[in-house]
């Protein structure tokens, strides 16, 4: 069996050949960073009209990579949801044009579930049950997993994703687009003071697990650019606001710093509290673009070694956005007999 996977959720339009034994024939990715970062951010318009341009050089590279032909392949699969539904569309797009023109089956594959999936790509199978933690640009789910198609959605972000507060903390340090890394980086450097700033680690006190990331990233903001002047009392005289110190470059790597261990410490805290309503679990899961951060796979594997079992996370080109992660599962997913029609569409959201 011969997989073709086609990724167009967000900003990376991907392919990639995976046979039935999880081994990747070919995976090609191509980003559209430099389109985005004047923009601080991904802008759908533009994604869904670059998708267009790429979508068909990008299957052919897979193909070719691959050391195939169209012919040779056994199956289309497709992430339809959830994501930008203009991106998605394109993507969904050319795998119904291939699965008819070919007559071969098609498949739609859930990305965030595709991110778990990703950690037996060229690798062993998940021992189930499993805890799979997804932390992304627009997702940070948590997710009991009995096999690799029977998922339960524990809890996840009533905000922003752990993702997106990054790349808007990296905004307001004037940092660049995407944010995760840079962050990372300069989170990581020499000196820098991760207990500088006392942050808030969103819904600790609350009796669920879910995640809330604004909390911290408008502390940031108020941190980097100062606090909105109080309101005015009649009869009262105006309170002053205190002036914001130099953004130095010390000062930067203290917030980023600072940021970066609040952020980890809410996925840990909830992830172990997961495991503890929820467990005994045989396995750890991780993926999605953020389980690329060091200081996050570093605690990760701590909490793991606690637990007293195995962490499974991606390599580090499957964390990001990849056509190889669709492909995978989707062979999983043919392999069960689940098939889609030329009826399947674009959900923006997900369904579990």
């Amino acid at each position: 069996m011969l997989t073709l996977g086609i990724e167009s959720s967000c900003d990376e339009t991907a392919a990639a050949v995976v046979d039935a034994d999880r081994r990747v024939r070919s995976s090609v990715v191509a980003t559209q960073h430099d389109l985005h970062a004047e923009f601080g951010g991904v802008v759908p318009e533009i994604a869904s009209r670059a998708h267009e341009r790429l979508i068909l050089p990008v299957v052919r590279g897979a193909i070719d990579k691959a050391g195939i032909g169209l012919s040779d392949l056994t199956g289309i699969a497709v992430g339809h949801r959830p994501g930008l539904v203009g991106s998605l569309l394109v993507g969904i797009s050319a795998a119904k044009a291939l699965s008819w023109s070919l007559g071969v089956p098609l498949i739609g594959v859930d990305h965030v579930h595709a991110h778990l999936d990703a950690v037996t790509l060229d690798d062993e199978p998940i021992e189930f049950p499993a805890i799979g933690l997804v932390v992304s640009g627009g997702h940070t789910t948590l997710y009991r997993m009995d096999s690799p198609t029977a998922l339960t959605r524990l809890g996840g972000t009533i905000d922003d994703a752990a993702g997106e507060a990054y790349d808007k903390v990296a905004a307001i340090l004037g940092l660049g687009h995407p944010g995760g890394p840079v962050v990372d980086r300069l989170a990581s450097e020499p000196g820098a003071d991760d207990r500088a700033f006392g942050f808030p680690i969103g819904l600790m006190k609350k009796d669920n697990l879910n995640f809330s990331f604004s909390g911290v990233k408008t502390a940031v903001l108020y941190e980097a650019r100062g606090r909105p002047a109080p309101p005015m009392i009649p009869g009262k005289p105006a309170l002053e606001v205190p002036p914001v110190p130099p953004m130095t470059e010390e000062r930067k790597r203290d917030i980023a710093a600072s940021f970066q261990r609040c952020v980890c410490a809410a996925l840990l805290r909830k992830t172990e509290a997961a495991w503890t309503r929820h467990g005994p679990f045989s396995t750890l899961v991780v993926g999605g673009g953020v389980s690329a951060n060091s200081r996050l796979r570093r605690e990760l594997t701590d909490l793991g070694e606690r637990l007293g079992v195995p962490v499974r996370v991606p390599p580090m080109e499957y964390c990001v956005d990849n056509g190889a992660m669709i492909a995978g599962l989707g062979t999983k997913m043919l392999g069960e007999g689940r098939r889609d029609d030329l009826s399947l569409t674009a959900v923006p959201t997900t369904a579990c």
